[in-house]
């Protein structure tokens, strides 16, 4: 049976919500027997959190303050029917900052990530500009936030990647993490496009390069052969310097099928690629889950959970591009029902997915 784009961008908007609330009990994590003691052998349902954990207070199928955060950027989009940048600014001075007090552990749904923490200082403690608050946090905190602007502009990879590498921008200063940021981004809009997470992504997202539609810099001819000689390298730069980000989920695709290599159980990946918060040890274990999971939702998100760590953010991310992958419909409708407030979060991804 074919999959809807409406479909795949509903499973998309979806999956992350499931992800990020199933982190809520069992986040950060860093000794497994620790989360095994305390959560048994398999986590395979919403959970509360301990006291004096991270998210000490939420209830089982909550979202913490990173969710509710994806949830004021897509009900901006769907209010606006667009996304601006004064738009952006003005919410989160209105709706989001104003419930924070700086501290790690301050605001809804428990702490508070780094560059949101330097965000609040910036703007509400000293008065900054918005061209002033950018922090070096090494985090996935702005592509989190972004993913409803790559469900929106799902079928316009220029817009897509302007808006996304403008919005990172803004809390976010460092070049790679943008480009990493946006390229996660691609890859969730080419499999809400209905295209398949493997090995191939790569060479489709460097055929955009090519196009000028996403802004990276490449100097391989077509297929990743090499340059010709006496030809001058594509005159677009791009905004980012290396293509790398486009091409890396097409090898952890390619080594989620590979039956030398072998991470069993699926969890491991986590100590594979690494339970840290950074960019650089989150995307790898994301790409290898989505494409090993590309057709089982229930599996991919529960490994990501279950590996520990930065736990959360691997299932949101993962839960993505898996609900891209599976549409709504290939979704357990346990894990809807169990997230509080299912019914305004469905219908706020029906919105979201109205353009497609």
């Amino acid at each position: 049976m074919d999959i809807t784009m409406k479909e795949r961008a509903v499973g998309a908007l979806m999956g992350a919500f499931i992800g990020e609330a199933l982190g809520v009990g069992p986040h950060w994590y860093y000794d497994i027997e620790a989360l095994r003691k305390d959560y048994g052998s398999w986590i395979d349902d919403y959970t509360a959190p301990k006291e004096g954990r991270y998210h000490d207070g939420l209830k089982p199928g909550d979202l913490s303050q990173q969710g509710d955060l994806i949830r004021l950027v897509a009900e901006l989009l769907v209010s606006k029917n667009g996304y601006s940048t004064d738009e952006f600014c003005q919410m989160m001075d209105e709706k989001y900052l104003k419930t924070l007090d700086g501290t790690p552990m301050g605001g809804p749904g428990g702490y508070t990530s780094q560059s949101m923490r330097h965000l609040w200082k910036r703007r509400i403690k000293e008065h900054a500009n918005w061209d002033e608050v950018a922090s070096v946090a090494d985090t996935t905190e702005a592509l989190e936030r972004n993913i409803p602007l790559a469900i929106f502009y799902a079928n316009d990879f220029r817009q897509l990647s302007q808006t996304i590498a403008s919005n990172t921008a803004l809390t976010q200063s460092d070049n790679l993490v943008g480009s990493l940021s946006v390229a996660y981004n691609a890859v969730l809009a080419m499999l809400i496009r209905g295209e398949p997470l493997d090995e191939n992504i790569g060479i489709k997202l460097m055929a955009e390069v090519k196009k000028g539609t996403l802004p990276f810099h490449a100097v391989t001819g077509d297929g990743l052969k090499p340059p010709e000689r006496g030809k001058m390298a594509n005159p677009n730069e791009g905004l980012f310097a290396s293509p790398d980000a486009l091409l890396s989920p097409g090898y952890m695709a390619l080594a989620a099928k590979d039956n030398d290599i072998k991470i069993e159980p699926a969890w491991k990946v986590s100590l594979v690629y690494g339970m840290p918060c950074a960019i650089y040890h989150m995307l790898p274990a994301v790409y290898y889950l989505s494409a090993r999971y590309h057709n089982d939702f229930e599996k991919g998100i529960l490994h990501a959970i279950n590996g520990g760590g930065q736990n959360q953010v691997r299932a949101m991310l993962t839960g993505a591009l898996i609900g891209a992958q599976v549409g709504i419909n290939g979704i357990p409708s346990r894990l809807i029902n169990g997230l509080t407030d299912n019914r305004a979060l469905l219908k706020l991804a029906n919105e979201l997915s109205l353009q497609l």
